[in-house]
């Protein structure tokens, strides 16, 4: 591949007059000008724009760390991250791990290598540890509450979002509350199991370890719920659900069995997709593009800051509870 140092052999001029050609810089004589763009004419001479960004201090680059890349939460989360990075000529690096911790690593190690220039993680499976320890090679930017701690994110409080929902069925008349979560280890899912534990020790409510319900992520474990269930002496009256997939699921199996909406379940889901909207179903709604957008932001201009920034949640009323 011809370098900037072929083309001056060849133009027989040296490598500074060929840069300046390159840069378009006014001080090169006319001769010496048109011998240069004769060599990269004749060259097929392209400029490496990694040496370019490499000279710039930047890669234009920014990742993108999500577990799943086609479920519509973080579909949506990507959406309003390349709508900014596309206003700001940037591009992104989509790194899909489901969940396993040496991909998330990889994400790491790019940051660490100046591959990319600041890297956002939609959902964290590494330890706080490790994600300190890389804090140094640039900017880290996560979608959940990091309050104390010396990383910027963008976040929505789940656990008020919780406890929203959870006074909303009680003041239904509800008692037998459960929830279906997807993963019970990230800080999100904690924040929402504590929710529910000071919902339970405020109102004297009988806990019941069966009324939650994990692993539930897509449209199919609707039916999964619906079996377990129908499978309980005492099931609960109503269910918090963290993914409207999950809901309309359920909504579906219950249908096809005869059990009413919400007469003899209630169901409330989070993220206010189309899905909720189509099938009549209340939610939290969490703005999941917007919350793209500022994680991009916060990724190109909050280098030499931590900022948190805190968005509304919204509860949706419809027909399902």
């Amino acid at each position: 591949m011809t370098n900037i140092r072929d083309l001056a052999k060849m133009a027989g001029v040296s490598v500074t007059t060929v840069s300046r050609v390159l840069n378009n810089h006014p001080y090169v004589s006319e001769e010496k000008r048109n011998a240069v763009l004769a060599a990269i004419k004749e060259s097929k001479y392209h400029p490496n724009i990694n040496a370019i960004h490499l000279s710039m201090g930047k890669t234009f680059l920014i990742g993108v760390v999500v577990p799943f890349i086609d479920h519509p939460y973080f579909s949506l989360l990507i959406k309003g991250i390349a709508v900014e990075a596309l206003e700001n000529n940037y591009k992104l690096v989509l790194f899909q791990t489901n969940y396993e911790k040496a991909k998330e690593l990889e994400a790491l190690k790019m940051l660490k290598q100046k591959q990319i220039d600041a890297l956002i993680i939609c959902s964290r499976i590494s330890d706080w540890s490790l994600i300190e320890e890389y804090l140094v090679y640039g900017p880290i930017i996560l979608c959940e509450d990091t309050r104390g701690r010396n990383v910027s994110s963008t976040f929505v409080d789940h656990y008020q979002g919780f406890m929203t929902a959870l006074e909303y069925l009680y003041h239904k008349g509800h008692r037998k509350i459960g929830y279906c979560i997807y993963r019970s280890t990230g800080t999100n899912s904690k924040n929402r199991a504590l929710a529910y534990l000071h919902f339970i020790e405020k109102y004297q409510l009988q806990f019941d370890p069966k009324y939650i319900i994990s692993d539930c992520f897509r449209f199919e474990d609707g039916k999964k719920v619906v079996d377990l269930i129908q499978q309980m002496p005492n099931p609960p009256s109503a269910l918090l659900v963290t993914s409207d997939e999950v809901a309309a699921g359920i909504v579906t199996s219950a249908q096809n069995r005869n059990i009413s909406i919400p007469n003899d379940l209630a169901i409330i889901g989070f993220n206010n997709q189309p899905i909720a909207e189509m099938m009549n179903i209340t939610t939290i709604e969490i703005p999941l593009m917007e919350i793209g957008r500022k994680l991009f932001l916060q990724g190109i201009h909050d280098s030499n800051k931590i900022s948190f920034q805190e968005l509304p949640l919204i509860l949706i009323e419809r027909e399902s509870v």
